[in-house]
């Protein structure tokens, strides 16, 4: 049976592959407090369809490459905003902020 991990995409800045960060929670032998664990996982992404902040499964599979052994299985969520919608928004509120007397006269000089 091969292994089912749950993560989050943190890159797919390469062709065809996604960087997943799988979080976790683990116990220390002696001491018994958990500590945060993450693990980081090269996927094969065929159809480059999975993006930055993505909630995806992938399954482990045949060594595709040097690192990658795992493959997207289903992308389980889609984030409601994403990096390039707030860049869009945030260049909106600059617009619609009011400009400052000094730079008003820096514009009417030119």
């Amino acid at each position: 049976m091969a292994k089912v991990i749950v993560g989050v995409v943190s890159s797919s800045k390469n062709d065809k592959t996604i960087t997943v960060v799988s979080h976790g929670r683990r116990t220390h032998l002696l001491y018994k407090k958990q500590y945060p664990v993450s693990k980081k996982f090269l996927a094969h992404d065929e159809k480059n369809e999975a993006a930055v902040g993505d909630k995806v499964s992938i399954v482990e599979t045949r060594p595709i490459s040097a690192k990658k052994h795992f493959k997207l299985e289903t992308i389980l969520e889609r984030p409601q905003l994403r990096e390039e919608s707030l860049a869009v928004t945030k260049d909106e509120e600059a617009s619609k902020r009011p400009v400052s007397k000094s730079k008003q006269a820096n514009e009417e000089e030119k």
